[in-house]
């Protein structure tokens, strides 16, 4: 369980650094060089991103369960699901799901959080997820506070949120039906 802290310490310690001194960061970044900074930040983020995955599959092994969903709430989970492959994409595409969500990006990591909350209950789970909730609610919160720093993406265009549903929808099938099981080892359907 050590490890999974320590992952989730490093990560979010990186992804608050704007949410906690956002003027900081704006002179290291300008001392450095925005590349510099920028290369350090990702640096630090994956370091902290492989201590979360190597730590939460060392605490699966022996979990400790703090409670037990019931079955029909794996329902519930997959349809909040269906949202956050279309708002992540949505957050590179800009068009109106990104201009009425704001930041689709912080929008699709809570329900993520949320849905797998409601299907997971052990310590591990509510570490992860719960650390995930809780620092998208912070981040959503300072960035009323905080001037916005233009994000990557595609230019604005009519067919953008066409491309975020379809495209969401489609990574949302392929990732129920064989993604998560490869990649984490369990079946989100089940199966």
């Amino acid at each position: 369980m050590g490890e999974l802290i320590a992952g989730l310490v490093v990560f979010f310690a990186v992804h608050s650094i704007s949410i906690v001194n956002a003027s900081w960061r704006d002179r290291m970044a300008a001392r450095w060089g925005e590349r510099t900074w920028l290369g350090l930040y990702s640096l630090a983020a994956l370091a902290g991103f492989v201590l979360i995955v190597w730590g939460y599959g060392l605490a699966r092994q022996e979990p400790v369960v703090l409670y037990v969903p019931p079955e029909w709430l794996r329902h519930v989970t997959l349809l909040l699901l269906v949202f956050v492959f279309p708002l992540l994409l949505a957050a590179y595409l800009p068009g109106r799901i990104q201009a009425t969500t704001k930041h689709p990006m912080l929008v699709a990591t809570k329900l993520w959080a949320v849905a797998h909350l409601l299907a997971n209950g052990t310590l591990a789970d509510l570490l992860l997820f719960g650390s995930f909730l809780v620092w998208a609610v912070a981040d959503r919160i300072s960035l009323q506070r905080r001037p916005q720093r233009p994000a990557p993406g595609a230019p604005p265009a009519k067919g953008n949120d066409l491309i975020a549903i379809v495209g969401g929808l489609a990574l949302y099938v392929v990732f129920v039906l064989w993604g998560h099981a490869w990649l984490f080892g369990v079946s989100p359907t089940g199966h």
